[in-house]
């Protein structure tokens, strides 16, 4: 009946079709609404767009009044028929003008404009599944050789969540009683705590009463030089999750899977992972490696050791994860092996930019924490203080600012064992001893920007053999 261009018209006209899903009468009532009342829009707006509708000519009727309103004038027949003067007639005898005029006339009731918005949205998602996969198939038979399978798989995944996605944040306006009783249940929720615990728990009280553990929906940087340990914390934090029996996906672009469980062998079984890699094991030794394994068995953790992943990849990958197995914890090693969905013309800064971006985003979208790791620049190195600072962040402008948390990992031992003097001077080698027993076995956890929490320092154990970081044992003076 309308002079629009139809899925049916962009078939093969020789096969025989099922027509898509669609409803006239539907997109006629929810117009008519709009024109005999323009303050229905003000309910529909951010449920509906012009490209749900079927019909081309209601797209269009759709995208004028939207003009209109948003400038604050009346969207009427009379004042949208300048817009369609020149239009081809809608069918013999019926011009556009006069169509807007039949469409206001069959508006019988706005109170059900929500439902129909809601209506016309189910079926234009249900038409792009049929594109989406009417693609799919079309890519499959004709792909050059060249293309990988899994890019086709991942294209198809990335274009389904992004129609499953559409509207879910979507929210109604929230008033200020609403918010200020949510705070107050969230305030109520930390006093029941003791005012220590909100979020997931790391394992580690002292980063734990700084933190107030890891919030959902929060970017964290964990960021340090190499040899500092950041991997080894991250994956600590990551079992210490796992073993409350919450999901962690962990997603190693430079690990394996097979190092990442070693790494975590190593710690639960107390063997270092050098003497697990030589082999350089002794029959209690294996013993104690079959208790671990048996042990952590069953923790749900989830590793991915796919290298090269872009933005989009991870994000797919990690909604799936959550869909499957509820994660509440995401751990991406490291933010620089990571890609831009396209490589940025401006340099790797604007794909730093592109990746935290999403990378918050995910965090908020999926409602779960994400610790993402990340490199410092040399410039710490040429510094006689090697503490980090924000500054030292690689690429830091993005990742400073769309961070929630960003800590860094701090070694001084590490940096006092590359001092060691020529034994021959016996005062600076009883000064080097003396600084390498003061910094022995010791980290920093520097929490250089938190959001909504203090800055400062936090304390830790290191075991360099085991990779593996604890609560700093106090020795409290008697009183």
């Amino acid at each position: 009946m309308l002079n629009s261009l139809t899925l049916q018209e962009m078939a093969n006209p020789d096969a025989e079709m099922r027509q898509p899903p669609f409803n006239l009468e539907l997109e006629q009532a929810l117009l008519g609404a709009l024109l005999i009342n323009n303050a229905t829009f003000e309910r529909i707006a951010g449920i509906i767009d012009g490209h749900h509708f079927f019909d081309g000519l209601h797209t269009q009727i759709f995208d004028v009044i939207a003009d209109l309103v948003g400038k604050g004038r009346a969207a009427t027949p009379l004042t949208l028929r300048t817009y369609f003067e020149d239009a081809a007639d809608v069918s013999s005898g019926l011009s556009v003008p006069q169509y807007l005029g039949t469409l206001a006339g069959k508006a019988t009731t706005i109170i059900n404009a929500v439902d129909y918005a809601r209506a016309i949205v189910d079926l234009s998602t249900r038409r792009a599944l049929i594109v989406i996969g009417e693609d799919v198939v079309n890519s499959a038979y004709d792909v050059s050789a060249t293309v990988a399978p899994q890019s086709l798989i991942e294209d198809a995944e990335a274009r389904l969540f992004e129609i499953a996605e559409k509207g879910r944040n979507v929210r109604d306006e929230i008033t200020f009683a609403d918010a200020s009783l949510q705070a107050v249940e969230r305030a109520n929720d930390a006093y029941r705590s003791g005012g220590r615990m909100r979020g997931l728990s790391t394992g580690f009280d002292d980063l734990d009463n700084k933190l107030g553990g890891l919030q959902k929906s929060d970017l964290i940087i964990l960021a340090g030089r190499p040899s500092m340990g950041k991997t080894a914390l991250a994956t600590n934090i990551a079992y210490n999750v796992a073993r409350q029996g919450l999901a962690v996906d962990f997603r190693s672009l430079e690990m394996s899977a097979e190092q990442l469980a070693l790494r975590i062998l190593s710690s639960v079984s107390g063997i270092s992972s050098e003497k697990l890699r030589r082999g350089d094991c002794s029959e209690d030794d294996m013993r104690r490696l079959i208790e671990a394994q048996r042990k952590i068995a069953d923790t749900p953790l989830i590793t991915d050791e796919s290298g090269g992943l872009s933005i989009a990849q991870l994000s797919a990958r990690a909604r799936r994860t959550k869909r499957k197995h509820g994660t509440e914890l995401i751990v991406i090693d490291y933010l620089q092996l990571m890609a831009g969905n396209k490589r940025a013309r401006d340099g790797r800064v604007q794909e730093v930019t592109e990746i935290t971006t999403g990378l918050k985003a995910l965090a908020k979208e999926l409602q779960v924490p994400i610790i993402a790791l990340s490199q410092l620049n040399r410039s710490v190195e040429g510094r006689t203080e090697k503490r980090p600072q924000l500054s030292d962040l690689r690429e830091s402008g993005s990742i400073e600012q769309d961070a929630d948390i960003v800590m860094f990992v701090y070694r001084e031992e590490y940096y006092v064992e590359r001092q060691q003097p020529d034994p021959s001077d016996m005062e600076k080698t009883a000064e080097w001893m003396r600084n390498m027993e003061r910094a022995a076995g010791k980290a920093e956890v520097i929490i250089g920007k938190q959001r909504h929490g203090p800055t400062g320092v936090v304390q830790m154990a290191f075991d360099g053999k085991l990779t593996r970081f604890s609560d700093l044992a106090r020795e409290h003076a008697s009183p």
